[in-house]
């Protein structure tokens, strides 16, 4: 039996602000879809040079309200990056807090507004440990 993967789809409560911090970390919208009927928007956003990996964001127009609470089951998205200690500074100068820190310039996670866990992983070899990063303690939950 073959697979093959298609997206990762994460309910939104504001789908203006997942895509603009998603955005952030260089996804753009690749797909959208309205369904008056069903009373929902899905955005599915990727990064550039991988449309083939896209994230769907679902915005249910009437809120969530009785749809069940326990939708962090999936764990959380996880993006290779070419240099963790920009992407991480870049997020912190719009906003973004670094839940766990790239101390050892391999791996970091941050929430989205809707309290998703995204990982970041540094491609290749880990960069060496530097400052602010290294000292930086977590914050929250990741």
């Amino acid at each position: 039996m073959a697979l093959k993967y298609l997206h990762t789809m994460v309910r939104v409560k504001d789908l203006e602000a997942s895509m603009a911090f998603y955005a952030l970390l260089g996804l753009v919208e690749t797909r959208r879809y309205d369904s008056e009927a069903g009373r929902f928007t899905n955005v599915f956003m990727a990064p550039p040079e991988h449309p083939e990996c896209p994230l769907e964001l679902t915005y249910n127009w009437d809120g969530d309200e009785g749809l069940p609470s326990d939708s962090r089951h999936f764990g959380h998205l996880a993006y290779g990056v070419d240099n963790i200690y920009e992407l991480c500074q870049h997020l912190m100068d719009n906003g973004v807090t670094i839940n766990r820190p790239p101390r050892e310039g391999r791996m970091a996670f941050v929430r989205s507004p809707d309290n998703v866990s995204v990982e970041f992983l540094q491609n290749g070899e880990a960069l060496p440990p530097a400052e602010p990063w290294a000292s930086m303690e977590s914050t929250g939950h990741w």
